[in-house]
């Protein structure tokens, strides 16, 4: 049950990323998100009994499984830290991070392979982890696990102060506390492993429940902080663009009063009306920058314009923001009086 609500749980953070699928230039979170809930997948019961059966019942799928969850955690450590630190620094770690990868993957296959495995099992670690290799295995994947996981919850804390837009800060938080959960998961694995070592079953059955909530709990939380940006950006484009749309209909007035005499390069409402969240902006963008040309032109059309089209000016304006800083609209400084300056 606690691999079906897991894989379930990163399921749905895949599902909130692919939306923004082509916006996004790194694709890592969602490489990794895809990447850890295939893993959790395919150790669900049923699927795993099924594919191992494929395999030849030699649990197989177990190590397929492995490998696919120390991969996603690589992609889902380096797109968190791409996130909160884009120096030379992360790059290099990047090209370490993957030689470690490679060795573990290495490291792994040839333990798993020392492991005498004879049936298929939905249950590896409890039904042979009293083997050595069977341990080392173990403990290759979550020593890895714990070390990146541990790294990038340090980096979260470290960084989210610096995040502009509170939303990033929250998400951080959130993911610095999915890994502090994923690193007591991580303990409670090393330990369950010396104790089937040890013979001491009990005890190892007391310490899996810590296992089971460290595990519900890091998903979660890492989850949330992971889905939490694109779905703000999200909405805050939705917004931003309804109040886009609500400018460009008070501009539409001032606009055709102003750029009638210049139909040339008046925008075409009709062709630039698609349906994109951008859309209204770019409208409103444009209308913008063809009454502060056509004023530039002529200083004098500034007599078409009451103190309700100035203000919606100004208002437009400060929408737009940063996007006039990095554009050719030029600010204007508007008088009462309707005197237009460039």
């Amino acid at each position: 049950m606690i691999q079906e609500i897991s894989a379930a749980v990163i399921w749905c953070l895949a599902l909130c990323l692919l939306p923004d699928l082509k916006r996004r230039k790194d694709k890592s979170i969602l490489v990794a998100a895809v990447t850890i809930a295939t893993a959790l997948t395919l150790n669900v019961d049923r699927i795993y009994n099924a594919g191992d059966q494929v395999l030849g019942s030699r649990n197989l799928l177990d190590l397929v499984a492995n490998i696919f969850m120390v991969m996603g955690i690589y992609f889902l450590s380096r797109a968190i830290l791409r996130a909160a630190d884009v120096s030379e620094t992360v790059r290099i770690h990047n090209r370490a991070g993957l030689l470690v990868l490679a060795i573990v993957v290495v490291a792994l296959i040839v333990s798993f392979s020392l492991v005498d495995a004879p049936r298929s099992s939905t249950s590896f670690m409890r039904d042979f982890g009293s083997q050595w290799p069977a341990a080392v295995y173990s403990s290759v994947q979550f020593l890895y696990i714990g070390a990146v996981v541990a790294i990038t919850g340090l980096t979260c804390f470290r960084f989210r102060g610096e995040m502009a837009r509170s939303y990033f800060r929250v998400a951080f938080v959130f993911i610095g506390v999915g890994c502090a959960l994923a690193v007591v998961l991580v303990l409670a694995v090393l330990g369950m492993d010396v104790l089937h070592l040890m013979g001491q079953l009990d005890a190892m059955t007391r310490l899996s429940y810590v296992y089971d909530a460290a595990l519900v709990g890091a998903m979660v939380f890492l989850c949330v902080g992971l889905a939490l940006p694109p779905v703000a950006r999200r909405l805050e484009r939705r917004s931003d663009a309804r109040a886009a749309a609500v400018l460009v209909e008070r501009l539409s007035g001032p606009w055709d009063r102003i750029t009638s005499e210049r139909s040339e390069i008046r925008l075409d409402l009709a062709q630039t009306a698609i349906d994109r969240h951008d859309a209204p902006k770019r409208r409103l963008h444009r209308m913008l920058v063809e009454i502060q040309d056509a004023l530039f032109v002529d200083p004098h059309l500034a007599r078409f314009l009451s103190q309700n089209d100035l203000d919606v000016l100004r208002e437009a304006e400060q929408h737009l923001g940063a996007r006039l800083a990095a554009s050719r609209v030029r600010p204007l400084r508007l008088s009462r009086k309707g005197d237009a300056t460039p």
